[in-house]
């Protein structure tokens, strides 16, 4: 981690809005990338509330901040704000990263590739695949997108209400399928390759931080489990699904490789995700 003597005014800015925020991450993960690089560049967290947004983004291009990552519940209001979005925000509608580019601020999002980067990494391809996407926000829609894009052959959103998951599965056209949570059938559970959280479930200090949404016994030997959730790194729904003996990756994973792809962005440089993901997992052992 960068000493704060170190930080001088040739340092560039980068850094995350949301709300809350100060639980975040990312600040260890990207000030592990730059020093592995050598980069003087230094990451920070800012909250900004609802209403504050399209301020927090223009102050940061007034001062020169090299980019933003954006977390709830923000991504859709920074997606409005931007000067210019990438395809990948625009077929979604959020970002989850900025960069200023001159005096124009471009909006980007990693969300569902970053994810599909760890599972990659990781052993696990989308091609062929049936998945299912718990939830209906911003994550599930970039995740979604990734499924289909990478070739799946079924993506079932299900999400607490039927329209809201209906809405999101659009954005995997043929291969998309939204349906009331509780709807899921057994032979839906049965048949999936992926169950991909992406709700705040199973979170500390969450809406049900003792809960976990898929119903991991119904679920097949090859399915693979992952949760967004880093807090705690051992969700319900990953004790539950590697006492089934089945492949999982939580939340830290996840994260780091929606910040690799942020990282790579914004430096053209290769992310160094083994430094990126001990520096995570060093802060939440400290925090325990």
């Amino acid at each position: 981690m960068r000493s704060p003597e170190l930080i001088s005014g040739a340092t560039r800015l980068a850094g995350v809005i949301g709300d809350p925020v100060r639980h975040s991450l990312s600040p260890a993960i990207h000030n592990a990338a730059y020093a592995a690089h050598g980069l003087d560049w230094a990451y920070v967290a800012l909250p900004v509330r609802p209403g504050g947004v399209e301020a927090a983004l223009r102050g940061a291009v007034a001062l020169g901040l090299e980019g933003l990552s954006v977390t709830m519940p923000h991504k859709a209001t920074a997606a409005a704000c931007c000067d210019e979005l990438t395809p990948a925000a625009v077929s979604l509608g959020v970002v989850n990263a900025t960069k200023r580019v001159g005096t124009s601020l471009v909006g980007h999002n990693t969300d569902g590739t970053g994810f599909l980067h760890a599972l990659s990494a990781a052993g696990w391809d989308a091609a062929g695949r049936n998945a299912i996407v718990l939830g209906a926000g911003g994550t599930a829609r970039a995740l979604t997108a990734a499924l289909a894009g990478a070739g799946a052959a079924r993506v079932t959103v299900a999400a607490r209400r039927a329209d809201a998951a209906r809405e999101v599965a659009q954005l995997a056209g043929a291969v998309g399928v939204g349906v009331a949570l509780d709807r899921v059938d057994d032979a839906g559970w049965g048949g999936a390759d992926l169950v991909a959280n992406t709700t705040p479930v199973g979170m500390i200090g969450g809406p049900a931080p003792q809960h976990a949404l898929a119903q991991v016994e119904l679920l097949s030997p090859r399915c693979w489990v992952i949760d967004a959730v880093y807090h705690p790194t051992e969700t319900p729904l990953l004790v539950a699904a590697k006492g089934r003996g089945l492949s999982t990756l939580g939340g830290v994973e996840l994260l780091v490789g929606v910040s690799a792809e942020v990282f790579t962005w914004w430096t053209d440089l290769d992310a160094p995700l083994d430094a990126m993901s001990a520096a995570a997992l060093d802060q939440l052992g400290r925090e325990r």
